[in-house]
Protein backbone atom coordinates (compact mmCIF):
# COMPACT_ATOMS: atom_id res chain seq x y z
CA UNK A 1 0.00 0.00 0.00
CA UNK A 2 2.00 3.37 -1.09
CA UNK A 3 0.96 6.56 -0.46
CA UNK A 4 2.75 10.05 -1.20
CA UNK A 5 1.70 12.53 1.66
CA UNK A 6 2.44 16.17 0.30
CA UNK A 7 3.10 19.76 2.54
CA UNK A 8 2.07 17.68 6.03
CA UNK A 9 2.88 18.91 9.81
CA UNK A 10 4.61 15.94 11.08
CA UNK A 11 3.50 15.73 14.76
CA UNK A 12 6.25 13.46 16.40
CA UNK A 13 8.46 14.53 19.61
CA UNK A 14 11.12 12.01 18.91
CA UNK A 15 11.25 12.76 14.86
CA UNK A 16 13.57 15.14 13.67
CA UNK A 17 11.08 16.51 11.62
CA UNK A 18 8.59 17.36 14.58
CA UNK A 19 6.35 20.37 13.53
CA UNK A 20 7.81 20.84 10.20
CA UNK A 21 5.61 20.65 7.19
CA UNK A 22 7.06 17.84 4.88
CA UNK A 23 6.45 15.13 2.19
CA UNK A 24 5.92 11.62 3.26
CA UNK A 25 6.48 8.34 0.98
CA UNK A 26 5.42 4.90 2.12
CA UNK A 27 5.96 2.15 0.68
CA UNK A 28 4.87 -1.62 1.26
CA UNK A 29 3.79 -0.65 4.98
CA UNK A 30 7.45 1.34 5.46
CA UNK A 31 8.57 4.90 5.51
CA UNK A 32 10.66 4.74 2.82
CA UNK A 33 11.40 9.02 2.44
CA UNK A 34 10.86 11.95 5.23
CA UNK A 35 12.16 15.31 3.87
CA UNK A 36 10.86 19.35 3.80
CA UNK A 37 10.54 18.65 -0.41
CA UNK A 38 10.64 15.55 -2.11
CA UNK A 39 10.29 14.72 -5.60
CA UNK A 40 6.59 13.89 -6.67
CA UNK A 41 6.62 10.18 -7.07
CA UNK A 42 4.20 8.97 -9.77
CA UNK A 43 1.92 5.38 -9.84
CA UNK A 44 1.72 5.46 -5.98
CA UNK A 45 -1.58 7.32 -3.97
CA UNK A 46 -1.64 11.25 -3.84
CA UNK A 47 -2.63 12.47 -0.14
CA UNK A 48 -2.87 16.42 0.06
CA UNK A 49 -1.92 17.35 3.19
CA UNK A 50 -2.30 21.38 3.78
CA UNK A 51 -3.60 21.84 6.77
CA UNK A 52 -3.92 18.59 8.34
CA UNK A 53 -0.95 16.89 11.03
CA UNK A 54 0.65 13.19 10.88
CA UNK A 55 0.85 11.72 13.91
CA UNK A 56 1.34 8.45 15.24
CA UNK A 57 -1.57 6.62 15.43
CA UNK A 58 -3.74 6.63 18.26
CA UNK A 59 -3.72 3.36 20.69
CA UNK A 60 -6.71 3.11 23.69
CA UNK A 61 -6.24 1.98 26.74
CA UNK A 62 -10.15 1.90 27.89
CA UNK A 63 -11.81 -0.03 25.13
CA UNK A 64 -15.01 -2.21 25.26
CA UNK A 65 -15.99 -4.63 22.34
CA UNK A 66 -18.80 -7.12 22.32
CA UNK A 67 -17.25 -9.94 21.20
CA UNK A 68 -17.58 -12.98 22.79
CA UNK A 69 -20.79 -12.63 24.23
CA UNK A 70 -22.33 -9.28 23.33
CA UNK A 71 -21.69 -9.01 19.30
CA UNK A 72 -25.00 -7.16 19.54
CA UNK A 73 -23.55 -4.17 21.65
CA UNK A 74 -19.72 -4.22 19.38
CA UNK A 75 -18.21 -7.22 17.59
CA UNK A 76 -14.00 -6.68 16.95
CA UNK A 77 -15.50 -5.69 12.95
CA UNK A 78 -17.52 -2.97 14.26
CA UNK A 79 -15.26 -1.68 17.09
CA UNK A 80 -12.47 -1.55 14.52
CA UNK A 81 -14.18 -0.05 11.76
CA UNK A 82 -14.87 2.97 14.77
CA UNK A 83 -11.43 2.72 16.36
CA UNK A 84 -9.99 3.41 12.91
CA UNK A 85 -12.44 6.20 11.78
CA UNK A 86 -11.32 7.89 15.30
CA UNK A 87 -7.57 7.38 14.55
CA UNK A 88 -7.11 4.99 16.57
CA UNK A 89 -4.55 1.88 15.01
CA UNK A 90 -3.93 0.10 18.43
CA UNK A 91 -7.00 -1.23 21.03
CA UNK A 92 -6.79 -2.69 24.55
CA UNK A 93 -10.13 -4.18 24.77
CA UNK A 94 -11.91 -5.21 28.88
CA UNK A 95 -12.56 -8.48 29.69
CA UNK A 96 -16.18 -7.92 30.04
CA UNK A 97 -17.44 -10.20 28.04
CA UNK A 98 -19.25 -13.49 27.96
CA UNK A 99 -17.43 -15.73 28.86
CA UNK A 100 -15.69 -13.70 30.55
CA UNK A 101 -11.83 -13.03 29.50
CA UNK A 102 -10.41 -14.54 32.94
CA UNK A 103 -8.49 -17.88 30.69
CA UNK A 104 -5.94 -18.33 28.21
CA UNK A 105 -8.62 -19.54 25.77
CA UNK A 106 -9.87 -16.66 25.96
CA UNK A 107 -7.51 -14.51 25.66
CA UNK A 108 -6.46 -16.36 22.09
CA UNK A 109 -10.08 -16.50 20.65
CA UNK A 110 -9.49 -12.95 20.64
CA UNK A 111 -5.77 -12.51 19.50
CA UNK A 112 -7.26 -14.95 16.54
CA UNK A 113 -10.16 -12.94 15.74
CA UNK A 114 -8.31 -9.94 15.32
CA UNK A 115 -5.53 -11.21 13.03
CA UNK A 116 -4.70 -9.19 9.68
CA UNK A 117 -6.66 -5.91 10.72
CA UNK A 118 -5.41 -2.89 10.49
CA UNK A 119 -5.90 -2.01 14.17
CA UNK A 120 -3.69 -4.27 16.43
CA UNK A 121 -6.34 -5.32 18.90
CA UNK A 122 -4.79 -6.75 22.68
CA UNK A 123 -6.75 -8.57 25.41
CA UNK A 124 -6.85 -7.17 28.71
CA UNK A 125 -7.30 -10.09 31.13
CA UNK A 126 -9.43 -10.24 34.27
CA UNK A 127 -7.69 -9.93 37.65
CA UNK A 128 -10.33 -11.97 39.34
CA UNK A 129 -12.19 -15.12 38.69
CA UNK A 130 -15.93 -13.44 37.10
CA UNK A 131 -14.90 -10.04 38.29
CA UNK A 132 -15.88 -10.45 41.38
CA UNK A 133 -12.82 -9.83 43.36
CA UNK A 134 -12.78 -13.01 45.09
CA UNK A 135 -10.12 -15.36 43.35
CA UNK A 136 -7.69 -14.62 41.10
CA UNK A 137 -7.84 -15.14 37.50
CA UNK A 138 -5.42 -17.57 35.60
CA UNK A 139 -3.58 -14.16 34.92
CA UNK A 140 0.01 -16.24 34.01
CA UNK A 141 -1.65 -18.10 31.40
CA UNK A 142 -3.79 -15.13 30.08
CA UNK A 143 -0.09 -13.12 29.55
CA UNK A 144 1.50 -16.15 27.95
CA UNK A 145 -1.55 -16.43 25.44
CA UNK A 146 -0.92 -12.33 24.55
CA UNK A 147 -2.87 -10.66 27.57
CA UNK A 148 -1.26 -7.58 27.81
CA UNK A 149 -2.76 -6.05 31.05
CA UNK A 150 -4.87 -7.31 33.74
CA UNK A 151 -8.47 -5.08 34.71
CA UNK A 152 -12.01 -5.57 36.22
CA UNK A 153 -13.11 -3.20 34.15
CA UNK A 154 -15.72 -0.59 35.90
CA UNK A 155 -15.77 -3.39 38.68
CA UNK A 156 -13.74 -1.82 41.64
CA UNK A 157 -11.83 -4.31 43.84
CA UNK A 158 -13.49 -4.01 47.28
CA UNK A 159 -10.86 -6.38 49.29
CA UNK A 160 -8.10 -4.94 50.50
CA UNK A 161 -6.75 -8.61 50.94
CA UNK A 162 -7.58 -9.82 47.46
CA UNK A 163 -5.84 -6.36 46.14
CA UNK A 164 -2.85 -7.09 47.91
CA UNK A 165 -2.39 -10.50 47.03
CA UNK A 166 -2.85 -9.87 42.99
CA UNK A 167 -0.57 -7.17 43.06
CA UNK A 168 2.24 -9.59 44.67
CA UNK A 169 1.21 -12.29 41.88
CA UNK A 170 1.43 -10.08 39.11
CA UNK A 171 4.90 -8.52 40.24
CA UNK A 172 6.27 -12.06 39.99
CA UNK A 173 5.79 -11.88 35.91
CA UNK A 174 5.58 -8.47 35.06
CA UNK A 175 1.81 -8.24 35.13
CA UNK A 176 0.02 -4.56 34.82
CA UNK A 177 -2.98 -4.25 36.76
CA UNK A 178 -5.08 -1.37 35.76
CA UNK A 179 -8.26 -0.69 38.70
CA UNK A 180 -11.29 0.69 38.64
CA UNK A 181 -10.96 3.86 41.29
CA UNK A 182 -14.09 3.46 43.07
CA UNK A 183 -15.41 2.75 46.64
CA UNK A 184 -18.48 1.15 46.33
CA UNK A 185 -19.48 0.99 50.21
CA UNK A 186 -19.47 4.78 49.78
CA UNK A 187 -21.07 5.03 46.63
CA UNK A 188 -23.65 2.51 47.18
CA UNK A 189 -26.38 3.12 44.69
CA UNK A 190 -25.54 6.21 43.23
CA UNK A 191 -25.16 7.49 39.75
CA UNK A 192 -24.26 11.07 39.36
CA UNK A 193 -21.79 12.90 41.13
CA UNK A 194 -22.55 14.51 44.60
CA UNK A 195 -23.13 18.30 44.43
CA UNK A 196 -25.42 20.68 44.87
CA UNK A 197 -26.92 20.64 41.34
CA UNK A 198 -28.13 17.39 41.67
CA UNK A 199 -29.01 17.11 45.29
CA UNK A 200 -31.98 19.67 43.22
CA UNK A 201 -32.89 16.85 40.49
CA UNK A 202 -33.41 14.92 43.32
CA UNK A 203 -30.74 11.87 42.56
CA UNK A 204 -28.28 10.42 45.13
CA UNK A 205 -24.63 11.40 44.35
CA UNK A 206 -21.62 9.80 44.33
CA UNK A 207 -18.74 11.77 46.16
CA UNK A 208 -15.34 12.45 45.12
CA UNK A 209 -13.96 10.91 48.46
CA UNK A 210 -15.07 7.44 47.17
CA UNK A 211 -12.73 7.73 44.03
CA UNK A 212 -10.05 9.28 45.96
CA UNK A 213 -10.22 6.69 49.58
CA UNK A 214 -9.96 4.19 46.76
CA UNK A 215 -6.85 5.78 44.99
CA UNK A 216 -5.31 6.29 48.63
CA UNK A 217 -5.54 2.69 49.68
CA UNK A 218 -3.80 1.39 45.76
CA UNK A 219 -1.15 3.89 46.40
CA UNK A 220 -0.54 2.34 49.75
CA UNK A 221 -0.58 -1.09 48.66
CA UNK A 222 1.80 0.06 45.34
CA UNK A 223 4.11 1.23 47.71
CA UNK A 224 3.93 -2.01 50.20
CA UNK A 225 4.91 -4.54 47.42
CA UNK A 226 6.72 -1.91 45.01
CA UNK A 227 4.51 -3.10 42.27
CA UNK A 228 3.64 -0.87 39.03
CA UNK A 229 -0.36 0.33 39.25
CA UNK A 230 -2.30 2.02 36.88
CA UNK A 231 -5.66 4.11 37.88
CA UNK A 232 -8.49 3.67 34.97
CA UNK A 233 -10.93 6.47 34.59
CA UNK A 234 -10.05 9.07 37.19
CA UNK A 235 -12.31 12.36 37.08
CA UNK A 236 -11.94 14.46 40.41
CA UNK A 237 -9.53 16.69 41.48
CA UNK A 238 -8.24 15.41 44.18
CA UNK A 239 -7.41 12.28 42.55
CA UNK A 240 -5.05 14.29 40.70
CA UNK A 241 -3.86 15.61 43.63
CA UNK A 242 -3.24 12.19 44.88
CA UNK A 243 -1.63 10.66 42.20
CA UNK A 244 0.94 13.83 41.56
CA UNK A 245 2.06 13.55 44.99
CA UNK A 246 2.71 9.82 44.78
CA UNK A 247 4.54 10.46 41.52
CA UNK A 248 7.05 12.81 43.43
CA UNK A 249 7.25 10.18 46.10
CA UNK A 250 8.27 7.62 43.91
CA UNK A 251 5.06 4.89 43.67
CA UNK A 252 5.08 3.11 40.31
CA UNK A 253 1.81 4.17 39.37
CA UNK A 254 0.47 5.49 36.30
CA UNK A 255 -3.54 7.19 35.29
CA UNK A 256 -5.48 7.42 32.47
CA UNK A 257 -8.49 9.96 31.56
CA UNK A 258 -11.37 9.58 29.47
CA UNK A 259 -12.00 12.12 27.20
CA UNK A 260 -15.42 13.02 27.76
CA UNK A 261 -14.16 13.72 31.59
CA UNK A 262 -12.44 16.97 30.10
CA UNK A 263 -15.16 18.78 28.13
CA UNK A 264 -18.54 17.64 29.29
CA UNK A 265 -20.04 18.40 32.79
CA UNK A 266 -22.89 17.60 35.61
CA UNK A 267 -24.91 20.50 34.42
CA UNK A 268 -25.57 18.04 31.22
CA UNK A 269 -27.39 15.86 33.88
CA UNK A 270 -30.42 18.22 33.73
CA UNK A 271 -32.81 16.69 30.96
CA UNK A 272 -32.01 13.58 32.54
CA UNK A 273 -30.41 12.50 29.49
CA UNK A 274 -29.00 8.66 29.77
CA UNK A 275 -26.71 9.49 27.11
CA UNK A 276 -24.57 11.03 29.74
CA UNK A 277 -24.92 8.29 32.07
CA UNK A 278 -21.10 7.55 32.69
CA UNK A 279 -19.10 5.44 35.16
CA UNK A 280 -17.32 7.67 36.83
CA UNK A 281 -20.37 10.24 36.44
CA UNK A 282 -19.65 13.53 35.09
CA UNK A 283 -17.96 15.68 37.73
CA UNK A 284 -17.47 19.49 37.96
CA UNK A 285 -16.45 22.40 35.65
CA UNK A 286 -13.92 22.28 38.63
CA UNK A 287 -12.57 18.67 38.21
CA UNK A 288 -12.49 19.35 34.33
CA UNK A 289 -10.08 22.10 34.86
CA UNK A 290 -7.98 20.15 37.16
CA UNK A 291 -7.87 17.16 34.95
CA UNK A 292 -6.76 19.42 31.81
CA UNK A 293 -3.64 20.44 33.82
CA UNK A 294 -3.15 17.30 35.40
CA UNK A 295 -2.09 16.24 31.95
CA UNK A 296 -0.25 18.94 31.23
CA UNK A 297 1.91 19.14 33.96
CA UNK A 298 2.46 15.31 33.78
CA UNK A 299 0.14 13.79 36.61
CA UNK A 300 -2.04 12.26 34.05
CA UNK A 301 -0.09 9.89 31.53
CA UNK A 302 -2.67 9.24 28.59
CA UNK A 303 -6.55 9.58 27.53
CA UNK A 304 -8.71 6.79 26.80
CA UNK A 305 -12.42 6.74 25.05
CA UNK A 306 -13.53 4.50 27.27
CA UNK A 307 -16.09 3.09 24.72
CA UNK A 308 -18.93 1.54 26.45
CA UNK A 309 -21.60 0.28 23.69
CA UNK A 310 -25.06 -0.57 25.02
CA UNK A 311 -28.39 -1.30 22.99
CA UNK A 312 -30.76 0.61 22.78
CA UNK A 313 -33.15 -0.62 24.94
CA UNK A 314 -30.51 -0.46 27.49
CA UNK A 315 -30.25 3.42 26.85
CA UNK A 316 -33.54 4.50 26.00
CA UNK A 317 -35.11 4.16 29.58
CA UNK A 318 -35.56 6.19 32.95
CA UNK A 319 -31.98 7.46 33.89
CA UNK A 320 -31.98 5.17 36.66
CA UNK A 321 -32.01 1.90 35.11
CA UNK A 322 -30.13 2.91 32.39
CA UNK A 323 -26.73 1.47 31.37
CA UNK A 324 -23.75 3.06 31.90
CA UNK A 325 -21.29 4.39 28.94
CA UNK A 326 -21.12 5.88 25.60
CA UNK A 327 -19.74 5.38 22.58
CA UNK A 328 -16.50 7.49 21.98
CA UNK A 329 -14.17 5.88 19.65
CA UNK A 330 -15.25 8.25 17.34
CA UNK A 331 -15.42 11.36 18.96
CA UNK A 332 -12.31 11.57 21.27
CA UNK A 333 -10.30 13.65 18.94
CA UNK A 334 -13.33 16.33 18.68
CA UNK A 335 -13.02 16.26 22.62
CA UNK A 336 -9.37 16.42 23.34
CA UNK A 337 -9.32 20.00 20.67
CA UNK A 338 -12.15 21.12 22.15
CA UNK A 339 -10.87 20.92 25.60
CA UNK A 340 -7.95 23.25 24.29
CA UNK A 341 -5.07 20.36 24.05
CA UNK A 342 -2.55 21.26 21.22
CA UNK A 343 -1.37 18.43 18.54
CA UNK A 344 1.57 17.63 20.39
CA UNK A 345 -0.20 17.18 23.77
CA UNK A 346 -2.26 14.58 21.94
CA UNK A 347 -0.11 12.69 20.08
CA UNK A 348 1.78 12.46 23.82
CA UNK A 349 -1.13 11.32 25.77
CA UNK A 350 -3.03 9.19 23.03
CA UNK A 351 -0.50 7.79 20.93
CA UNK A 352 3.10 7.60 22.79
CA UNK A 353 2.02 6.90 26.55
CA UNK A 354 -0.99 4.40 26.35
CA UNK A 355 1.89 2.28 24.58
CA UNK A 356 4.23 2.87 26.74
CA UNK A 357 2.18 1.65 29.96
CA UNK A 358 2.26 -1.18 28.35
CA UNK A 359 5.41 -1.41 27.64
CA UNK A 360 4.69 -1.86 23.83
CA UNK A 361 6.66 -0.64 20.85
CA UNK A 362 6.11 2.72 20.23
CA UNK A 363 5.87 3.91 16.36
CA UNK A 364 7.70 6.68 14.72
CA UNK A 365 7.66 8.84 11.89
CA UNK A 366 10.63 8.21 10.63
CA UNK A 367 12.68 6.80 7.68
CA UNK A 368 12.38 3.09 7.93
CA UNK A 369 9.90 2.79 10.37
CA UNK A 370 7.14 0.80 9.81
CA UNK A 371 4.21 3.30 8.60
CA UNK A 372 1.68 3.53 11.90
CA UNK A 373 -0.11 6.90 11.39
CA UNK A 374 -2.79 9.05 11.69
CA UNK A 375 -3.81 11.92 9.37
CA UNK A 376 -6.35 14.73 10.86
CA UNK A 377 -7.27 18.06 10.35
CA UNK A 378 -7.82 19.73 13.19
CA UNK A 379 -9.97 22.79 12.11
CA UNK A 380 -12.09 20.71 9.44
CA UNK A 381 -15.80 20.16 10.94
CA UNK A 382 -17.84 17.31 10.03
CA UNK A 383 -21.33 15.38 11.15
CA UNK A 384 -21.39 12.33 13.26
CA UNK A 385 -24.81 10.64 12.13
CA UNK A 386 -25.86 7.70 11.70
CA UNK A 387 -23.71 7.41 8.35
CA UNK A 388 -20.76 8.18 10.02
CA UNK A 389 -20.70 6.33 12.84
CA UNK A 390 -19.02 2.96 12.59
CA UNK A 391 -20.05 1.73 15.91
CA UNK A 392 -22.88 -1.15 15.78
CA UNK A 393 -24.47 1.32 18.91
CA UNK A 394 -25.72 4.85 19.11
CA UNK A 395 -25.25 5.39 22.68
CA UNK A 396 -23.53 8.75 22.37
CA UNK A 397 -25.15 12.41 22.86
CA UNK A 398 -22.95 13.56 20.15
CA UNK A 399 -25.01 12.06 16.81
CA UNK A 400 -26.51 15.02 14.77
CA UNK A 401 -23.56 17.42 16.18
CA UNK A 402 -20.83 18.94 13.91
CA UNK A 403 -17.80 18.51 15.36
CA UNK A 404 -14.36 19.75 14.83
CA UNK A 405 -11.44 17.94 13.99
CA UNK A 406 -11.57 14.88 11.00
CA UNK A 407 -9.35 12.23 10.61
CA UNK A 408 -8.71 12.20 6.91
CA UNK A 409 -6.78 9.18 6.71
CA UNK A 410 -4.92 5.64 9.09
CA UNK A 411 -2.26 3.35 8.19
CA UNK A 412 -1.16 0.37 9.68
CA UNK A 413 -0.07 -3.08 9.03
CA UNK A 414 0.62 -2.66 5.18
CA UNK A 415 -3.12 -1.18 5.11
CA UNK A 416 -5.13 2.24 5.20
CA UNK A 417 -8.06 3.62 5.27
CA UNK A 418 -8.95 6.88 3.91
CA UNK A 419 -12.11 8.88 4.43
CA UNK A 420 -13.84 11.44 2.62
CA UNK A 421 -12.59 15.14 2.95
Amino acid sequence: MNLFIKGITVIDPNSEFNQKVCDVHVVQGKIVAIAEKLNTETGVQMIEGKGAVISIGFFDLNCTIGDPGFETKEDIQSGTAAAKAGGFTGLAVLPTTKPIVQSKGEVAYLVNKAKNNLVDVYPIGAISNHLEGKELAEMYDMKTAGAIAFSDGNKAIADDGFMSRALQYGLGFGALLMVHPENKSITGKAQVNESQNNVLLGMKGAPALAEEMQISRDIFLATYHNAPIHISNISTAGAVALIKKAKKDGVKITCDVAAHQLVLTEELLNDFDSNYKVKPPLRSKADCKALIAGLKDGTIDAISSQHQPQEIEFKAVEFEIAAYGMIALQTVLPLLLEAGLSVELIAEKLAINPRKILNLAVPALKVGADANFVIYHPTQKWIYDATSNCSKSSNTPFLGKTLTGKVQLVYNNNQYQKYEQ
